[in-house]
């Protein structure tokens, strides 16, 4: 079988993130206990604390990305990549606590197919929903897909490079403060063209409940 040059379309796009964390210290002092101070009456500290500054962190569900390469069972994988190792390759991240991302792709006969499951982990559910909002927004011409994690939405373009097409599906899943990102795509380099809209969306939504099952089931 002759070898296939792969079209630059299906080249990953992966940008790690850096997350920073703040936090507050508490300043506590004793009583007075100079000779001057013996014959003073205590001063009322009773309603001190409603008065001091709120230093309460913010409450994480998920404090972790988890091992995406273990997010997919081994059948899911090897159905919407044939050919490919079930164990992934997990890409390399600044971060692996904040962001964690698995690769599978594989050319069997002339029938491509390139599979990533991302995790990105933030300080707040108010900080992951904006990041959801903003990405569904920069991606028209899907919709939502009821019954997965907080929100999940789904989409799948079309591209054609030198008359080869390829098929991309994106499904983006916020839960509580994650997000889970799945992009699956494939093509036919006997035939020129691309597997069909329903067969990449099935997969990429098939991915996306699994991945997130495996975030839910790892911690909470």
């Amino acid at each position: 079988m002759r070898s296939l040059p792969l079209p630059l379309a299906l080249t990953a796009r992966l940008a790690p993130v850096a997350v920073l964390a703040t936090a507050g210290w508490a300043l506590s002092s004793g009583p007075d206990t100079t000779p001057a101070a013996e014959d003073r009456t205590p001063p009322d500290t009773t309603n001190r604390s409603a008065s001091a500054p709120a230093t309460e962190a913010v409450t994480k569900t998920y404090a972790a990305a988890p091992a995406p390469c273990e997010s997919l069972a081994g059948k899911t994988v090897t159905s919407l990549v044939p050919g490919a190792k079930a164990a992934g390759k997990e890409i390399p991240s600044t971060d692996t606590e904040v962001r964690r991302t698995c690769s599978w792709n594989a050319l069997k006969g002339y029938d491509y197919r390139w599979l990533d499951v991302s995790y990105e982990v933030m300080e707040s559910d108010e900080a992951a929903l904006k990041s959801y909002k903003e990405r569904v927004a920069d991606r028209s011409g899907g919709g939502e897909v009821p019954g997965l994690g907080d929100a999940a939405y789904s989409v799948v373009n079309l591209t054609t490079e030198d008359e080869q097409q390829t098929r991309e599906g994106t499904v983006l899943v916020r839960a509580s403060n994650a997000l889970v990102m799945i992009t699956y795509n494939g093509s036919d380099f006997e035939s020129k063209k691309a597997p069909s809209t329903e067969t990449v969306n099935k997969g990429a939504i098939k991915a996306a409940k699994e991945a997130v099952a495996a975030l839910e089931g790892g911690q909470g």
